[in-house]
């Protein structure tokens, strides 16, 4: 059996829990060669020491028997011509041909290409047997104004909180802390501005949680695009620097002609507006009068009286 390099993958996926990139199947075959190299040294040391091909074939077979390395005849022509280069499109194409036979077998693994290497997976239709087994919940959906500031994050990052409110209009704080509180989000640094507010930028997680190997494969969009961005933001700070002063309409002021009708203002009489407070005086008086009248009637009664009583003594 000669060398297969897709059997070779489908052992090293099976293999590894955790995702292989092209890079790490590229260090296993430089190790092999790496390994086959040292038997090589090995056998002609063996050689120079006994002097014979058969002593250093011996002796090689006796460093492999102490090892547990014995090989089989099937096994030796699995190791047999190993290409010493294998290229990362070779490795694609058969990940490739790994994929498709999967995906025809359909009994429930798939192989896929995430941000971090390729890994085998079951289908998403075994999902809630997954979980059962793990013993874990559902996964909680994001709410619309969670996928709001994680689209704005992700196509604009880094972003600052202030970036995402100019954007969105509302505030950014539920969203963004339920974002980092699923690892979808995390704090990339500071702005070079001034209060250096910090940043925020999309995970690897957030990648496998929309199916994207790399932020290349966003689709484009106009809406988010870092030319409209700017100019949405740059237009809210000059709204904020220079506010625009207030029309005459606005401060109830009459317009000039030929910008409209003038507003129907009401006239305010003052006579009308001080009448309550005049009647008040009005009223006051009339009751001090009355009182300082009634007070030199008295007065002048008692003086009559005191004076007809000194008269009849």
């Amino acid at each position: 059996m000669a060398f297969n390099l897709k059997k070779v993958l489908r052992a090293l996926l099976f293999s590894s829990s955790q995702p292989l990139t092209i890079k790490d199947i590229q260090t296993t075959f430089a190790r092999f060669h790496d390994s086959e190299e040292a038997r090589e040294a090995a056998a002609q040391d063996a050689v120079s020491a006994t002097g014979t091909l058969d002593g250093a074939a011996r002796a090689a077979s006796d460093e492999a028997d102490a090892d547990g390395d014995a090989l089989s005849e099937e096994e030796r022509e699995l190791y047999a011509e190993v290409p010493s280069l294998v290229t990362a499109t070779q490795i694609r194409d058969a990940f490739a041909e790994i994929a498709a036979e999967f995906a025809a077998a359909d009994e429930g693994l798939l192989l896929v290409e995430g941000s971090s290497g390729y890994q085998l997976v079951t289908h998403p239709r075994f999902a809630r047997w997954v979980r059962l087994l793990r013993g874990e919940p559902a996964p909680a959906r994001l709410s619309r104004t969670a996928l709001e500031t994680l689209a704005i994050v992700a196509y604009r990052q880094p972003v600052t909180r202030s970036e995402i409110e100019t954007i969105r209009g509302v505030s950014a704080d539920a969203g963004l802390n339920k974002l980092i509180e699923r690892e979808l989000v995390y704090v990339v640094g500071r702005a070079e501005v001034p209060g250096r507010p910090i940043q925020y930028g999309t995970t690897e997680q957030f990648l496998d949680f929309v199916g994207l190997r790399s932020l290349d494969e966003l689709p484009a969009s106009d809406v988010l695009s870092n030319r409209q961005i700017n100019a949405w933001l740059q237009s809210a700070a000059e709204a904020v620097a220079a506010p625009q002063p207030l029309a005459d309409e606005a401060m109830g002021l009459p317009l000039e002609e030929g910008e409209g009708e003038t507003p129907n203002l009401e006239e305010v009489s003052l006579e009308t507006g001080l009448a309550p407070s005049s009647e008040a005086a009005t009223s006051r008086d009339a009751e001090n009068f009355i009182i300082e009248t009634n007070e030199l009637a008295q007065e002048s009664a008692a003086a009559v009286e005191t004076a007809e009583k000194e008269e009849s003594a």
